[in-house]
């Protein structure tokens, strides 16, 4: 029998801890180890409890979790997964989370079906950020840093691959199973210096390789 997920919940407000604990927990093969009230917790709340994914609420009182993202992604080699809950799906928090390292993010007033299949989905390795979505963020928020991927020096099949990852066919893109893909996928990302695809995407609409718009 696999292990359950191991959740840390962080959030600022009880009643939402409460109520994401309650969801959670009715499920086997999900665990709510933690809960924290802010971000100045998770650090140490993660090296106590080892989770496997921490729910993090984008907006708290001392340190928010874009910043309590960062300082995840900088001390832990292997991290938990990060699962951002915010109110506002176009908020630049969620932007900024989601730059940090955060491997999607969640509306609070998601139905709890959703919830689960995030968590679980989250927790697998994927990365809930849809390319709609990501376009709009990068639309409204996006800094157009336009040399980065030009500076990066990308070849021509390389390009073609970053092309497919930013597009609606995201998913086909990256659920070829080739392992030409997945050279090219780490190529990419050595070449931008970014973490993950999600950051690949996000470099790729900001320096204008993709248009946000179109």
């Amino acid at each position: 029998m696999n292990q359950p997920i191991r959740v840390l919940l962080v959030d600022d407000e009880p009643l939402v801890r409460s109520g994401l604990a309650v969801i959670l927990g009715a499920h086997g093969d999900i665990e709510v180890v933690g809960e924290a009230s802010d971000g100045t917790e998770v650090w140490p709340e993660v090296r106590r409890l080892q989770p496997d994914l921490v729910m993090m609420d984008v907006r708290m009182p001392q340190m928010d979790g874009i910043e309590a993202t960062a300082q995840l992604v900088a001390l832990v080699v292997d991290r938990p997964r990060i699962l951002i809950l915010t109110t506002f799906e176009s908020d630049d928090y969620v932007y900024q989370a989601l730059k940090a390292g955060a491997d999607g993010f969640l509306l609070k007033r998601a139905r709890p079906e959703q919830l689960l299949h995030t968590v679980r989905a989250v927790a697998a390795g994927d990365s809930i950020v849809f390319p709609a979505k990501l376009r709009e963020l990068v639309a409204v928020h996006g800094n157009n840093s336009r040399d980065r991927v030009a500076a990066a020096g990308l070849s021509s099949r390389e390009a073609e691959v970053l092309r497919h990852l930013a597009s609606q066919e995201i998913a086909q893109a990256m659920f070829l199973g080739t392992e030409t893909i997945k050279t090219h996928i780490g190529s990419i990302l050595s070449k931008l210096r970014v973490r993950d695809r999600t950051q690949a995407v996000i470099a790729a609409y900001e320096s204008d390789f993709m248009r946000p718009g179109a």
